[in-house]
């Protein structure tokens, strides 16, 4: 089975020995491009992310040799455990495909790498994305310098880490009202995930609107649940029949998480008898 094949199955579903497939492929520096672009992006599912796969992404990170782009999938490979390490604070080791020392090497290696201007800006983006998911002292003033540069794609990163980073209310409000639909998205996922209230009429009034770009709206579904949980039933109960079945289900998603669903159906039983 090749790379491009597992691409196209649900991780779930991906045979043995898949992890061993991606490593393979990662380390060979003969093997087809576009195959190494795939098998990074697929190495940090948490369905086979292991201590090697993730040495094999530091080593392509690290290498000035490997493109661009590799090392910038390697990078954003890392963010799902570097994560959940952050989370789990090493807890329960079994909660963590990787040890608390390999944890402490992803985090050390991404911010030494950012700092190193010979690094280039595409790959520094990456980084910052990807290891801003355990936060860290360091992080606010690089978020706060990427937002404030003039190149969009700067911004656009420094607007993805708002939502994994306290303290940027006026910005991610800023954002919001940019005019810029992929600065608005990164703005409406930060403000639900940080129930930021003063964000309320500007997400609402996107889940309500007509003309709107399909991946906003999903984004502003979930955050009108987040944002104001007991209003969210109000605004979405109607989306929840979607015949678009994306919509449909990220609104009875964004319901559930709410906790008014329940509620909901039970409304839908007293009105039947």
């Amino acid at each position: 089975m090749n790379v491009k094949t597992l691409q196209e199955i649900p991780p779930w579903e991906w045979p043995d020995g898949t992890a061993e497939i991606l490593l393979e492929v990662l380390q060979d520096q003969q093997s087809d491009a576009a195959d190494r672009l795939v098998a990074a992006e697929l190495a940090g599912d948490f369905v086979v992310v292991n201590e090697d796969l993730v040495a094999a992404l530091l080593e392509i990170l690290r290498s000035a040799h490997e493109a661009e782009d590799l090392r910038g999938n390697a990078a954003i490979a890392l963010g799902p455990v570097l994560e959940q390490g952050f989370i789990t604070e090493f807890d329960d080791p079994d909660d963590v495909p990787i040890s608390e020392e390999t944890f402490d090497t992803i985090r050390e290696s991404l911010r030494a790498l950012y700092a190193d201007g010979s690094v280039p800006d595409a790959v520094r983006r990456r980084i910052l994305e990807a290891s801003v998911r355990a936060p860290d002292d360091w992080h606010a003033d690089a978020v706060r310098a990427a937002y404030a540069r003039s190149e969009h794609a700067w911004k656009l990163t420094g607007a993805f880490c708002m939502r994994f980073l306290r303290g940027f209310d006026a910005q991610i409000l800023a954002a919001l009202e940019s005019g810029d639909p992929e600065l608005e998205y990164e703005a409406v996922c930060a403000a639900g995930n940080w129930e930021l209230g003063a964000a309320w009429p500007h997400v609402a009034a996107l889940v309500t609107s007509e003309n709107i770009d399909k991946a906003l709206l999903l984004a502003a579904i979930e955050a009108v649940g987040c944002i104001r949980p007991h209003e969210a039933a109000d605004i979405l109960d109607e989306l929840t029949n979607s015949d678009d079945e994306d919509i449909a289900d990220a609104a009875n998603e964004a319901l559930a998480m709410a906790g008014v669903l329940n509620d909901l159906d039970d409304e839908d039983d007293e009105d039947d008898d």
